[in-house]
Order: structure tokens, then sequence, then C-alpha cells
């Protein structure tokens, strides 16, 4: 998988994005991270707990519609222990967002309380979405707005808010800061480049695919044993390269004079994987 290993990581553009949200934290109460929670490890940017601090976080864990159920149980535990919470969600049809409100409410209600002292009973609580490329956000906030029964707000003027910031209203009581910057991983850990690529948030024409779908199918055989078998209809084989090829037989991938077509099949096996017809599959586990 050298070829994740291509893609390039930008400081310049980090440290600009590390401006945008540092500068922007001033005015939000809490801060929601969005991750996928097929690949929690590697869809979290490893700076951003530096850039938020000591800022009250809920964790979003999208397309738990698509993630291993076990699994995902066993990280809103873990991110328990470490004393944050996390809720599962799918941002395409809003499953697991009628958490998010009463949960916020939660992790600040010692702050509610403290504005209700002071006479500012009914402020509105201010929430920033911070996330990698590709794990939802615009779905989350077109969802979330949605829900409000509103739609899309109109860009407030606030002082202090920046021309590319876009407040909206999300519901009675809440609003929400869609900032510009993300946040790619830095890829000094292969397995986060590889994992973001398998489930698509690297561009394919820069991957190698078929050694991609192979890694796929390591993990499959060694974490999901009959996965590929109930799929594709074959039994008995384990090897990487003949299953590949088993898939290529099975489905028709043939090029000129019947020769299996790896690449085609590993086209197909992608497809499959990350549109979800393989199960529900998790590629990380918390430690």
């Amino acid at each position: 998988m050298s070829e994740v290993q291509s893609v390039q990581w930008f400081p310049g553009h980090m440290a600009k994005t590390r401006r945008a949200i540092q500068s922007s934290l001033k005015l939000v109460d809490v801060v929601a991270e969005l991750i996928d929670a097929r690949i929690p490890v590697s869809s979290r940017n490893p700076v951003l707990k530096g850039i938020i601090g000591s800022k009250p976080k809920i964790v979003l864990m999208n397309k738990a519609d698509m993630a291993d159920p076990a699994q995902t149980a066993q990280w809103v535990e873990y991110f328990k222990q470490h004393k944050t919470v996390a809720i599962p969600i799918d941002c395409k049809t809003g499953r697991g967002l009628n958490r998010l409100m009463p949960e916020i409410r939660g992790i600040l209600r010692e702050q509610i309380a403290a504005w209700e002292r002071k006479g500012m009973t009914g402020r509105p609580i201010r929430i920033m979405v911070v996330g990698v490329p590709n794990v939802g956000k615009s779905s989350l906030i077109n969802r979330l707005c949605k829900g409000g029964g509103a739609g899309k707000a109109a860009v407030q003027d606030k002082p202090g808010v920046t021309r590319r910031n876009q407040w909206f209203t999300i519901g009675k009581g809440f609003e929400l800061l869609d900032t510009p910057g993300v946040l790619w991983p830095k890829f000094e850990d292969q397995q986060v480049g590889l994992h973001l690529a398998m489930i698509g948030s690297i561009n394919d024409e820069i991957l190698n695919v078929e050694e991609l779908a192979l890694s796929v199918i390591d993990y499959l055989t060694a974490e999901y044993p009959g996965t590929l078998e109930k799929r594709f209809g074959f039994e008995g084989m384990t090897d990487r390269v003949e299953i590949l090829g088993e898939i290529a037989r099975v489905r028709g991938c043939l090029k000129k004079g019947n020769e299996l077509d790896y690449e085609k099949a590993a086209r197909l096996l992608m497809d499959d994987f990350r549109s979800g017809k393989l199960g529900r599959i998790t590629l990380e586990k918390p430690e």
C-alpha cells in the first residue's frame, strides 16, 4: 500500500485550519466531533484534541448503520471510559440524532445553570462541528437544519465571525457553527491511510485497487470468516489471490480470451464492501 502513503499532508493548510478552529472556539459552547463508526481511530485527526483543549466535546459516530453493532457498542464504552459521550448516528436517515440535544444539555448542565443564575435563561447553546473530509459533515448539518423545522438559516452577522463561517439555527435553543476548515489525519501510520482508502475516503485513482481489495480479503478472512463465501458462493479457499480470482470467475469479470480480470473483480469487491452488501463491518477495535 505504498500508494496510500503518497497522499500528501499539507502542514501549511493544517496551520491555517488550526487557526480557523481556534479562533472559532471562543464563539461556541461545545464541539461535536464527527467520525466514521467503521474506523473510529483513522477518521479522527490526532492533532484535534490539542486544538480543542478543555472545550466540552461530544463524539458523533456516523454511518453506524454500516458498522458492526457489537464493535460500535464497545467504542461507545471506550469513549465513556475516556469521559466522552459518543452517539452512534446515521446522517442520511437521522437515526440517533434525537439524542444529540439532550446529551449536549447534559454535558453543559453546569454552564446552563450558571447562565440562569446570571439571568441568561434561554441563551442559545452554540455548537461547532469538526471532522475530516468525507465523514458526512455536510449531511449532518443539512439533517440537523431540516430537523429544526426551519431549513437552513440565513448567515448571521456576529462579532468576530469571519464571512466564511456560517451559523444555522437547528431547533429551539441551539445554533450550529459550520467552519470552513477541515483536517486530514497525518499518515505517519500507514494503517490510517489504508483504512481511509478501504471505506472510500481517498480517491481510488491514486491507489492500487487490487492491493486494496486483497487487504480487504485479508481482514474479512481473519475477522469476519464466512462473509466472502456467503456473498460469492465459494468455499474452502484461503489464498487471497485465489479468492480474488474466484470472485472474478463467479461474477464474470473476464478479459479477452476468458482471462480473469482481477482489477474489475477488485473494484466489484470494493463496491460491495463500501455499500454494506458484505454486512456491517468495523475495521478498528478499541484497545
